[in-house]
This record gives C-alpha cells, sequence and structure tokens, in this order.
C-alpha cells in the first residue's frame, strides 16, 4: 500500500549527530581535491551552471573518490537549478526518472547527472510517497543544499565541493569520516534503511571498494532489517547486483554481505548451499577472485558467469532429482534444472533472458568436457559456449572440483594444429598424421563387377 508522506524529516536536523546546519567549508588549501580529479564534461556543466547564477556543487562519491585519490569516474552535480532549467542550458540534455526527476547531460558515451536539490515533504501537495514500510517511491521536493544534505545516505557521500571557490561544504562529519574511513549513516540509521533498504547493499558495497568499516550503528540498523529488501523491485534488485560483483571488488563485498546476512535475501538457495558445502564456498572465491582480477587486468566480465556459479550447486542438485524421476541425459537434465531455479531466482533478482539463457547454455555443456574421443566431442569446440564453459570447467579443476587431467586436455588441444587435434581425439592413428587416414578403419569393400550373363 502507498500513501503520501505527510511526516517531518525534522530527526535529521535536530540530531546533535548531525551538527548545525551550517555547514564547516574547507578552504581549498585544507584538502586535496583539484579540478584536475574532474573530467572535463563535469566541468562544463559545473561551470555553465555557475555562470547562469545557479549553484552548482559535485556531491557524492566523486568528492569522495577525488579525497581518497581513487581518480573519480562518475560525476554527480547537485544545483539549485531544477530540472528544467538545467535542459534550457544545455541543448544535449534528457530527464529521466520517476521516483527521483534528473537531468542528464551527454558528452559522447559521458554522462553527467544533475540533481536538483531537494527537501524534506511536508505538505500535503509535495510530490513525495513511501509504502507502508517507510520506502520512499517518489521524492521530487526541491529544496536548498541546506536541506538537500540530510537526504542523503551516508556521511562520506555528503561533501560538496563549490566550482565558485573550490571550497567542500560538510554538513554531516563527512569530511572527518572520510580520512578515518568509516561507512556512517546521517540520520536515524533505522529510518534511512527503511526509506530505502538498498542502503544496505550499499553500505556494503563501499566498505568493500573502498576498504572502509561500516560503523556500529549502521550494523545494528541492517540486523533487524535485511528482510525489507523482499520490497525492493526486483528490476532494482539487478542493477544493484551488477554494482556489487562487476566492479573490481566482488570477493570483499561478498563476504561483507554474507557477514551482515544480506547475500542470503538476494540468492537464499545459494546462501543455504554455501552453508553447508566448504566445497562450493571455496568455488565461489575463487570465482569472485578471478572476476575481480579480470576487471583489474582492464578484461570484460559478464553477469551470466557468476550468476552460473553462485546457482550452479542448486542446479545441480535439482539436476540429480529429475534424472531419479525420469529418463534423460545429465545436460537435458541440467538445462531444465537452471530453468527451474532460474524461475525461482527471478522473485529476487530480476535477470534478463540475455544472461540466463547462455547461463544454461554454460551450465548443460559441462558434462561433455568427459567426452574427449569422437567427432561430437571434437565439436564441442565450436560450440558458441564453449569459451564460458571451458573458463568455468577450469575454474572446478583449480578448486579440486573437476578432474585436473580433463582440463589440461581441453586447454592443449585449443592451441593444437587440425591434424594434431584429430589424433588427440582419436579421430585418426598417429602413424597416419599426414595422411589424414585412421588406419584403424575399415575400408569399403570394391565392388564386383557383375559377369555378362551368356544367351542360351
Amino acid at each position: 500500500m502507498v500513501h503520501s508522506l505527510h511526516i517531518s524529516d525534522s530527526h535529521l536536523k535536530e540530531s546533535p549527530k548531525l551538527g548545525s546546519r551550517e555547514p564547516r567549508i574547507i578552504k581549498r588549501p585544507d584538502h586535496n581535491v583539484s579540478r584536475n580529479d574532474i573530467s572535463s564534461a563535469a566541468l562544463k556543466v559545473l561551470y555553465r551552471l555557475h555562470k547562469s547564477g545557479y549553484q552548482a556543487f559535485l556531491v557524492g562519491g566523486g568528492v569522495r573518490d577525488a579525497m581518497l585519490e581513487l581518480h573519480p569516474k562518475d560525476f554527480d552535480i547537485a544545483t539549485n537549478a531544477t530540472p528544467e532549467e538545467v535542459r534550457s542550458l544545455f541543448s544535449n540534455c534528457r530527464l529521466i526518472g520517476r521516483r527521483f526527476r534528473l537531468a542528464h547531460v551527454r558528452f559522447g558515451r559521458e554522462i553527467i547527472e544533475v540533481a536538483t536539490f531537494r527537501a524534506a515533504a511536508n505538505h500535503e501537495n509535495d510530490d513525495s510517497a513511501h509504502d507502508t514500510e517507510g520506502r520512499i517511491l517518489r521524492d521530487n521536493v526541491y529544496g536548498t543544499i541546506d536541506e538537500d544534505v540530510w537526504r542523503r545516505d551516508f556521511t562520506c557521500n555528503a561533501l560538496y565541493y563549490n566550482i565558485a571557490d573550490f571550497s567542500i561544504w560538510d554538513y554531516a562529519g563527512g569530511f572527518e569520516d572520510v580520512k578515518r574511513k568509516r561507512i556512517v549513516f546521517i540520520g536515524d540509521p533505522a529510518q534511512r534503511v527503511r526509506e530505502d533498504p538498498v542502503r544496505m547493499l550499499r553500505a556494503a558495497r563501499f566498505a568493500g571498494k573502498l576498504g572502509f568499516t561500516i560503523d556500529h550503528s549502521v550494523i545494528k540498523a541492517m540486523r533487524g532489517h535485511t528482510a525489507l529488501l523482499a520490497n525492493v523491485p526486483a528490476a532494482r534488485l539487478f542493477d544493484e547486483f551488477l554494482k556489487l560483483f562487476q566492479s573490481g571488488f566482488a570477493e570483499r563485498t561478498f563476504d561483507l554481505l554474507r557477514e551482515h546476512n544480506l547475500f542470503g535475501e538476494l540468492f537464499p538457495a545459494t546462501e543455504e548451499e554455501l552453508s553447508n558445502d566448504a566445497g562450493f564456498l571455496k568455488f565461489t572465491h575463487a570465482a569472485l577472485h578471478n572476476s575481480d582480477k579480470r576487471v583489474a587486468d582492464g578484461k570484460s566480465v559478464t553477469p551470466m558467469f557468476l550468476l552460473g556459479v553462485f546457482l550452479w550447486l542448486p542446479i545441480k542438485k535439482l539436476a540429480e532429482v529429475r534424472r531419479s524421476e525420469e529418463k534423460m541425459s545429465e545436460s537435458q537434465a541440467l538445462s531444465i534444472a537452471a530453468y527451474e531455479i532460474v524461475s525461482q531466482q527471478q522473485r529476487r533478482i530480476s535477470i534478463p533472458k540475455r544472461f540466463t539463457v547462455p547461463m544454461r547454455e554454460m551450465l548443460a555443456l559441462q558434462p561433455r568436457f568427459a567426452m574427449v574421443r569422437g567427432k561430437r566431442a571434437m565439436n564441442l569446440l565450436e560450440h558458441r559456449r564453449f569459451r564460458a564453459a571451458y573458463d568455468f570447467m577450469l575454474l572446478q579443476s583449480e578448486v579440486g572440483q573437476a578432474d585436473e587431467t580433463l582440463a589440461k586436455f581441453w586447454t592443449d588441444v585449443q592451441t593444437q594444429t587440425e591434424n594434431k587435434r584429430a589424433v588427440s581425439f582419436q579421430m585418426q592413428s598417429g602413424q597416419g598424421q599426414g595422411q589424414g587416414q585412421d588406419s584403424h578403419q575399415k575400408r569399403r569393400p570394391r565392388r564386383r563387377r557383375r559377369k555378362p550373363s551368356q544367351a542360351t
């Protein structure tokens, strides 16, 4: 049930932990954030807003990461200009969002997100709504920077870099929390979690990415509210999944999610197996470590692979059950089980078909690696999912869950010449390599010529 918000957010400003409404202003000589850390596109937006008479601040992760010398990649801007006023300044701007109205200014492939300062919804006609659990569904009430800061989640994300004089405005103690590497909520932690349960996932993600410590008050708030993630739209949780596990800090984030009982809310079947199978946990850690290494090396990663890892043991166990019920191949059983497990998983995280279909194909190919003789075995090399399936099998062999001899065989045949590969798959004998003939192959019998019949 959804109802309009008529409750004041005064608690966000009255808490003594938050300090006064007057910001602490850190002058340029007293901080290390430089315009060299900010993309040229973001600077263009900041300068145009400022020259047009609006306030313009770089806010959030861009300021935080610049302070930590992490070379920020995402740049969000906060301003007192409304979305329509922002659009009037930039021909390359479009307005998006219903939950939060935002302006996106595009420069080639780079998008600069511009948000209008928001305020607490205190009036009956305010464009804001919550559900019965307190989760924010819509929040388009505009305000001032003094009000906007209290609508943000963590103190480390509530730092404002002022393009007018290059100072940092700090209302909530975020400057010191960044230096101390702490994740701290702004305001009442329990209420912040109820407003948006995804903030629990964000706490784990930032702690994993930045090496920060999650404050005890945040941990306490998470303990009693993990079940609220069930109220979050499954499509939004898939977006969070990508941020959690595709950004290069997946292994550390995974451990934090499990430590705070959040992973099981996303992948309940996986969590059950992880708690009971040390081998599966070892395999999962190896996959996450490998994914992080690929990101660090600048290589591509696909959600399909990690989804296959997370769901592998639940799928494998269900496949065994299906084979006991009906006669079918192991590959068929894995494909059927994958379909069923994915259908259950979709209730938590909405996974697009472009990832579930190749994942099912990758897992269904696993039994075929045991076949190393004949044309069908050799044809596996040409399968469109071979590479992903091979990487999956190789990862299992590295943690002792697949035959190392088979892993070496499939590694070697990929670099062999055509003739050598045919020998490996026993398509021909070693003696006749150059001839392309199998010495054990039977010759077709010669047709005997029929004698002409004699006339009588």
